[in-house]
């Protein structure tokens, strides 16, 4: 038994001028956003893309929308209805309450779309782009996640490296946010963009990359909810499952067939 580390005293706010106040999690979307921008660039002039450089300058700001209404709304339909059902003036207040990440996909995945038809993309090419980059905002936020000492794991003293969390109780718990920071961001990135960058005859398979962007995501955050606090519990015939592991699984499918679109098999079959 391992008696728990004490949560380090970190200051959620990063700086302050006057009435301006600049959180660590404001700063991770920034810079998330940003580092994503930059490598997006780099790998649409290293494929030739149709997603080209000029384009993903515009795409920046639907982005920006589609990660902040998608992630808003989905923390509101996803894990708390009955709460903002009483109080929807409260939707707004995105400082409080936090962010779905499922629900900022789908805002990403709707913006991709209507992006792509307006501007006469290849929306594989493109969805292979923004899955190689994606797991760096993923990272980021996970990061600003332990910071603010939310969504951490449940009880333990079963490892040397747990955390006594601010207003978690006396508990030491797992550090989630740290694992899902070095898988969802760290190692999802590494296995993404090794393919994207030496696989060539996955690259040209458009919308692989996504594929596997969907599959591995998911199957990384339904491990982690095995040791993570649950926000929000379904009830199934015989078991509760989190919310956030039951959004997990329509993912890896999702993830699966767009493996199973673009094999060549299958666009053989086609023509």
């Amino acid at each position: 038994m391992y008696p728990g580390i004490p949560f380090p005293d970190i200051d959620p706010v990063a700086f302050q001028f006057g009435w301006i106040i600049v959180r660590w999690y404001s700063l991770a979307y920034i810079g998330g956003l940003f580092l994503a921008w930059v490598l997006a660039r780099h790998m649409s002039r290293k494929a030739h893309s149709t997603f080209t450089v000029l384009k993903i300058d515009d795409f920046l700001i639907w982005a920006t929308i589609g990660i902040i209404a998608g992630g808003r709304l989905g923390e509101v339909l996803f894990y708390n209805p009955s709460y903002y059902w009483e109080f929807p003036l409260e939707i707004v207040k995105i400082w409080q309450g936090g962010m779905s990440f499922h629900g900022g996909l789908l805002g990403v995945v709707t913006v991709t779309i209507l992006f792509a038809r307006k501007k006469e993309i290849d929306l594989f090419d493109m969805a292979d782009i923004l899955a190689c980059v994606a797991p760096i905002g993923l990272f980021l936020g996970r990061l600003a996640n332990f910071v603010n000492a939310e969504l951490y794991g449940r009880a333990t003293t079963a490892v040397p490296w747990a955390v006594v969390f601010p207003d978690a109780g006396p508990q030491p718990r797992h550090p989630s946010q740290i694992y899902e920071a070095l898988l969802e961001g760290v190692l999802l990135f590494a296995i993404l963009n090794a393919v994207w960058w030496l696989g060539e005859k996955y690259r040209r398979r458009k919308g692989f990359t996504a594929g596997l962007f969907f599959i591995y995501y998911g199957v990384f955050r339904f491990a982690v909810e095995f040791v993570r606090e649950p926000e929000t519990l379904i009830d199934l015939m015989v078991v509760r499952a989190p919310m956030g592991q039951l959004l997990c699984v329509p993912m890896v499918l999702f993830g699966w067939w767009l493996i199973v679109h673009t094999s060549p098999r299958h666009q053989m079959k086609k023509i």
